[in-house]
């Protein structure tokens, strides 16, 4: 029996909602305030409304198959063989699908990874049978290009068939060369080595796919989404164009060509990009006279999003981002481990990396429904103007010639840095919130475990002939940990961190808004906040700061508060001995009264947090 609407008697009993009844409600709500201040913008100045029809005649988007689980890779990144073998065998034996396998000198090794030798990678592959389903991810740069060759020597001398053997061999010098700012190189002399890799990798009878487009690299040093997706078009194009100039069929190499891609807790712009990607490339394939075939996308969980602070809420940044990624249909998921931003993760951290993908897949489910959002308003809207805003860009890299003449005249870096500076200046306003970093941080928070390792050192890889701009990986919250280690080091010397006294006015009603505000802002660099009992009295707020040990003040209560008793309080407290006096909130009318009173600065929601919590450093010193 088929039930519809209709026979539904509770939802029969209500009008169908439109559009327009809700902008009704919306407009009564905002009382003339312009629409506009709910529609955001992305990093690329895509608009993102704050309600979409649904979309009309929308059709899922063909990535992974019908009903099938992404591979849940793990990474392995230990510089110790042995232990890394131990890792990968624990990985495969609870869960793991696949071997992100991380060498030295890779774009995403982070100061670790495998040593690139035949004897390291034995050791690390000892007792994994390739041939039994198990994926193998090769993350390589240019040092450590001949672990590839190590790898495929490996299957040979275990005797296991390379046509059984799941391997994605990771070939993308033009990753490297945009992390690195300079080749060796130039792009014909890099063409036929790896043209002849793949080659050599195909004689053997491996399937691939072997060269990466990895877009990683923008992501990691704090690009766009479009600037991402339109490196990768760049690089995959590079290298379909390289393997037809070596004599390799475009239906072959179709083939040999995957991409990464990094997935970060904006769930419906990560949602979006990956749909984006299989739409933009089946494009590619169609004007290259291709049947478009469903395109491999690896993903990793954005190194840029981690903290070293408050590093548990790591494990939730990379829930979203992993489900995001999944959803979108990513074929191949690595989490990042939430401590890898301290060091080395451990056991616990790779495990929780591990289980954040089981419990998508096995408990919730997700990859049984294909593309979920087909027919979203909101993510088909995204993955349009995404593919639109993308395939402009990747036309203009190829007027200048391809990615790497590109890369060359800086066209991506300059692009990248434009919005990089844009997103510090958000994180740094605490627009773009980190949370136990840039918002709610706990300066008594316990620190994480990670293992004891010394990075691979690797020798530099030939002469900079050719000199660019580097796309140098960041992370966001950076700036807020160098304070905090600041602080931590004051800690060590003296025993106690640096103070600000809180001086609170009135009742806890008035105050209670503001001091909120200002423990957060100010703990967020290390500096405690002392909080206080509300005070009317000037005389009886001197002599708690003066109590307190503290050597700087902010005062905090409401507009008509201050209005009465900011200007009798700043200058009680700087007769108290304060070296310092903020005020959190805007001054308005107030600011020359207050100013000559003593407060020589205010702190609100859009004020450049860094430099004024560097001052406050500086002030207490």
């Amino acid at each position: 029996m088929t039930t519809t609407t209709d026979d539904l008697r509770l939802a029969a009993d209500f009008a169908p909602a439109t559009y327009e009844d809700w902008r009704k409600l919306v407009d009564g709500v905002l009382k003339g305030a312009p629409f506009e201040k709910l529609v955001g913008k992305t990093y690329d100045g895509i608009k993102i409304e704050p309600i979409y029809r649904r979309a009309t005649n929308a059709s899922p988007i063909a990535g992974r198959g019908q009903a099938a689980p992404w591979q849940i890779m793990q990474r392995i990144d230990d510089p110790d063989p042995r232990r890394a073998n131990a890792q990968a065998l624990h990985d495969l034996q609870n869960g793991a699908t696949g071997l992100a396998l991380v060498f030295a000198g890779g774009s995403g090794a982070h100061g670790f990874g495998l040593e690139p030798t035949a004897e390291a990678v034995d050791k690390v592959l000892d007792g994994i049978y390739l041939d039994a389903g198990i994926a193998l991810d090769l993350q390589i740069g240019p040092q450590s290009r001949m672990a590839a060759i190590h790898v495929a020597e490996y299957v040979k001398r275990r005797g296991f068939d390379p046509a059984k053997c799941d391997v994605r061999f990771g070939l993308d010098p033009l990753a490297a060369c945009a992390v690195w700012g300079f080749s060796p190189y130039g792009w014909n002399e890099i063409v036929p080595a790896v043209t002849g890799a793949i080659k050599g990798l195909v004689a053997l009878g491996f399937k691939g796919p072997f060269a990466a487009a990895d877009g990683r690299v923008i992501h990691d040093a704090g690009g766009s989404e479009v600037q991402e997706l339109a490196f990768v078009l760049a690089s995959g194009i590079a290298y379909l164009r390289a393997l037809e100039q070596a004599g390799v069929a475009l239906e072959d190499a179709q083939g040999m060509v995957y991409a990464r891609l990094s997935a970060d807790a904006d769930q419906f712009l990560t949602l979006a990009k990956f749909r984006a990607l299989r739409l933009l490339w089946a494009r590619i394939e169609q004007a290259c006279g291709l049947t478009p075939r469903p395109l491999f996308i690896a993903a990793d969980t954005a190194w840029r999003m981690l903290t070293k602070r408050d590093a548990y809420v790591n494990m939730l940044r990379a829930t979203m981002a992993a489900f995001s990624a999944g959803l979108g249909g990513a074929n191949a998921v690595t989490v990042l481990p939430h401590t890898l931003a301290l060091g080395l993760p451990d056991d616990f951290a790779r495990r929780v990396a591990r289980n954040t993908q089981l419990i998508l897949l096995e408990e919730s489910n997700l990859a049984k429904v294909s593309d979920p959002a087909a027919g979203s308003g909101g993510i088909e809207t995204l993955t349009k103007e995404l593919c639109e805003a993308t395939w402009l860009l990747f036309q203009e890299i190829e007027r200048a010639g391809g990615i790497f003449a590109a890369l060359g005249q800086n066209l991506i870096q300059r692009k990248v840095a434009a919005t990089r500076a844009a997103r510090e200046a958000n994180i740094a306003k605490r627009r773009d919130v980190l949370t136990g970093a840039s918002e709610f941080p706990n300066l008594h928070e316990v620190d994480a475990t990670v293992l004891e390792a010394q990075p691979v050192v690797l020798p530099p890889y030939g002469e900079a002939k050719f000199k660019f701009d580097a796309l140098s990986p960041m992370r966001l919250a950076e700036p807020f940990e160098a304070l905090r280690d600041k602080s931590d080091a004051k800690l060590k010397s003296s025993g106690a961190r640096p103070k600000i006294f809180l001086a609170n006015l009135g009742t806890p009603a008035d105050f209670t808004a503001r001091a909120t505000f200002a423990k957060s802002f100010f703990e967020t660099g290390g500096i405690e906040a002392l909080d206080s009992e509300g005070f009317s009295d000037a005389t009886a707020l001197a002599d708690a700061f003066k109590a307190s040990g503290a050597a700087i003040a902010c005062l905090c209560s409401s507009d008509k508060v201050y209005a009465e008793h900011a200007v009798a309080a700043a200058k009680a407290l700087q007769a108290g001995g304060a070296r310092h006096i903020y005020l959190a909130g805007r001054p308005g009318e107030l600011e020359v009264a207050l100013r000559a009173a003593g407060v020589t600065d205010f702190i609100f929601a859009g004020c450049d947090a860094p430099a004024t919590l560097q001052e406050a450093y500086r002030r207490m010193e």
